[in-house]
């Protein structure tokens, strides 16, 4: 169950997704756009961007996702250090996954890209850390996989589509998000993996 930092990020995204679907102004302002990003002015769309979706499915989707995995890694994060970590990671998860497509596209003028995909993979992977044997449900298949697998299929997709690049989604933010909240909670972690690495291990 989701608690206070996830459920503000929720209303805050939804509130500003919404003004952004009917104000193009708005939207322009927030939208990644690397081409434009000519000067440091520019360079807070790689987290603005995050705050904007293309569409209600795509906003609810992400939202959806944030409030499932949100109030675990806050009170994980409570246990080991303080809840507002989360914030830390999930707004850097943003950034991050933001990175690979502002040096990939910063030549190219049509290239746009939103929504918090980046910050809810880095919260998800956040989770697996530490979570490696909870089930997590795939759209369409009626029974939850262990989340570590979970963790490979989703790199592995992510990466592959990135490559073909056939459609309109953010695979390079899926890719790099997971991966920068694996990596966020490996540092985060006292025990520096031991206790990813004993929940591997120790599954019983």
């Amino acid at each position: 169950m989701a608690t206070n930092y996830t459920i503000i990020i929720v209303i805050i995204t939804v509130l500003i997704s919404l003004l952004a679907f009917s104000n193009n102004e708005v939207r322009n302002r927030l939208i990644l756009y690397p081409y434009g990003m000519t000067n440091v002015n520019e360079y807070h769309r790689l987290l603005s961007s995050g705050f904007i979706h293309a569409d209600i499915p795509h906003l609810a989707f992400n939202m959806y996702a944030l409030y499932l995995f949100g109030g675990y890694m806050e009170r994980d994060f409570a246990t080991l250090s303080a809840s507002w970590v989360f914030v830390v990671l999930y707004l850097t998860g943003i950034i991050v996954a933001s990175l690979p497509a502002f040096f990939k596209h910063r030549h190219h003028s049509y290239y746009m890209a939103l929504g918090a995909s980046g910050g809810v993979s880095a919260v998800l992977f956040a989770f697996i850390y530490y979570h490696p044997w909870d089930k997590i449900g795939i759209m369409f298949i009626p029974i939850g996989i262990p989340a570590i697998l979970f963790a490979v299929l989703y790199l592995v997709y992510s990466a592959w589509s990135s490559k073909r690049a056939a459609d309109n989604i953010g695979h390079d933010a899926h890719l790099w998000g997971g991966v920068y909240g694996f990596v966020f909670a490996f540092f985060s972690d006292p025990t520096h993996g031991r206790l990813f690495l004993d929940a591997i291990m120790n599954r019983y």
